[in-house]
């Protein structure tokens, strides 16, 4: 199934039935009078969450999506039936932007989550709503209001426990391989992965999501490379594994790099939990291993774990952080993390 995380669609609710104007005309009743019967309502259009899907490829195709309109009145006093609802099935993680693709009108981070993004119209009324004791046979009706329309963007923003970051070919698909039943593309050159992997990691009773990320250049902040497109999707990760290919000469400039466009980004994934790997480490001798872990201390911080995802170095200790740091920053959205967390 082809990876799509973002889609324009054009979406209507339903316009109300038309009242309608009738008159009983039955042997042997004198006098009838009006029973014209109201329009029905038209239908809604629906957002729902729903389990099972990763991709809005469901709305590439087809971008136009209208709710039925409602029956017209009827006589014998008969109201119309309302309009079918339209529903539009999202992923989870999906949100709703207006046409400038900066108001969001909507947000689905529950399966199970339903919007009413627009209410169809309602229905007019029929000429036996206007009888009264003046005017014993009204020839008044109205028309059904017309439903609501807008065009959107879809923009998925998929929910994972850890986002994988770094530059390309920092080793990010042979981790995600390693550790999960992934099987993402994989090759010895740079921007190998061109949309983000789901994996999913089992450890007794827990679960652990990781995004494979699509990897960073300088500038993406700003929109180079893949730019923030892919960023997006680490914004809803628990924590973040910033992968370093620790073949490359200067280490601390990698990390540099994609800090710098981490930050930029904006604070959603400038205070996200970091942990931060050197990739690789079966490519090197002990002495650059420790050079190298040294110096990325030295400027990030934090500690440095070895990694080599092909060896499976590293891999096992790795993941014990990585679950126990998921653990703290979802207890800390709650409000219940201890503050001497260290990852």
């Amino acid at each position: 199934m082809k990876f799509l995380d973002e889609a324009k669609v054009y979406v209507k609710s339903g316009d109300g039935g038309n009242g309608c104007m009738s008159f009983r005309r039955e042997k042997y009743v004198a006098l009838g009078g009006p029973d014209g019967g109201d329009g029905g309502r038209g239908g809604d259009v629906i957002l729902e969450c729903v389990e099972g899907l990763n991709t809005l490829i469901d709305y590439r195709y087809q971008q136009h999506f209208k709710a039925q309109r409602g029956n017209h009145g009827m006589g014998r006093d008969r109201t119309g039936a309302k309009g079918n609802s339209l529903t539009l099935k999202l992923p989870q993680g999906t949100q709703v932007l207006a046409e400038d693709k900066e108001t969001v009108l909507a947000d689905l981070t529950e399966v199970g989550q339903t919007i009413v993004l627009l209410k169809g119209g309602n229905g007019g009324l029929g000429n036996v709503r206007f009888k009264s004791s003046t005017n014993r046979a009204p020839r008044r009706t109205e028309p059904g209001l017309p439903g609501e329309e807008m065009s959107v963007w879809l923009r998925l923003k998929l929910i994972a426990d850890v986002g994988l970051v770094g530059l390309p070919n920092a080793g990010k698909s042979t981790f995600i391989s390693a550790v999960s039943g992934a099987h993402p593309k994989i090759g010895a050159y740079p921007f190998t992965t061109l949309h983000p992997n789901l994996g999913m990691v089992r450890r007794m009773d827990s679960e652990l999501v990781i995004a494979d990320i699509p990897g960073l250049i300088e500038g993406a902040s700003d929109g180079h490379g893949l730019g923030t497109r892919f960023l997006g999707h680490v914004e809803r990760c628990g924590a973040l594994l910033h992968l370093i290919d620790g073949t490359d000469e200067d280490v601390v400039e990698n990390y540099r790099i994609v800090r710098t466009e981490l930050d930029a980004y904006g604070e959603v994934l400038e205070n996200k939990l970091e942990i931060i790997a050197l990739n690789k480490c079966d490519a090197l001798l002990d002495a650059q291993i420790a050079e190298k872990k040294a110096a990325l201390e030295a400027a990030s911080g934090h500690e440095v774990r070895l990694l080599s995802g092909v060896a499976g170095l590293g891999v096992d200790d790795l993941m014990n952080v990585l679950f126990d740091a998921v653990r703290h920053a979802r207890a800390a959205e709650a409000g219940e993390a201890s503050e001497d967390f260290q990852p």
